[in-house]
């Protein structure tokens, strides 16, 4: 017999093993469950089960049973989210690092004016994104006086390639910023 300090799902302390055998039936129908359905599935009569039905709570218990099943879902789906997250993050730490040891790797020199640009855009973004306080964005550079490459004549793109390349080498290969 169950004790009186069980959950409303357990069986009940003035509750019969087969009526409570209705409940367990009932309660694990999940949304379609129906006492007609347990009526037929324990071939008892329908008014037997509304009975028990009735007399213990059933639809209360199942609420109850549901809310409960809710939650241990959520509580499995914290511990997956931050299982994911712990391996997401020892992924991108080894990936970060082969590509650290790649971009120190190359020579700022034998990449084309595009590629160089594009690694200095990312970069830049990078550090606004790491330096904003709590997720803020902070603004891009002077937006008014930033050309696009494609908007450069092929002067302006030369002068500035060569200032960024100097930058590049001044950040990757520890250059004093004098030399630069």
């Amino acid at each position: 017999m169950a004790g009186s300090d069980n959950d409303p799902w357990d069986r009940q302390v003035d509750e019969s093993t087969v009526a409570f055998a209705g409940f367990a039936a009932y309660r694990d129908m999940g949304p379609a469950r129906s006492i007609t359905r347990v009526a037929r599935e324990l071939n008892k009569s329908r008014a037997l089960i509304a009975r028990w039905s009735s007399a213990h709570a059933w639809v209360l218990r199942a609420q109850a049973w549901d809310r409960e099943q809710d939650r241990v879902f959520l509580a499995e789906q914290t511990v997956a989210r931050r299982a994911a997250a712990r391996r997401h993050v020892k992924i991108a730490q080894a990936f970060l690092g082969k590509a650290v040891a790649r971009l120190q790797s190359l020579d700022a020199r034998e990449l084309s004016p595009d590629q160089l640009l594009r690694y200095f855009q990312v970069a830049a973004d990078i550090e606004r994104k790491v330096l904003a306080p709590d997720g803020a964005t902070l603004p891009d550079a002077d937006d008014d006086n930033v050309l696009q490459a494609g908007e450069m004549s092929d002067e302006e793109r030369r002068a500035r390639m060569e200032q960024l390349r100097r930058e590049l080498e001044r950040r990757i290969g520890g250059m004093p910023e004098e030399e630069a």
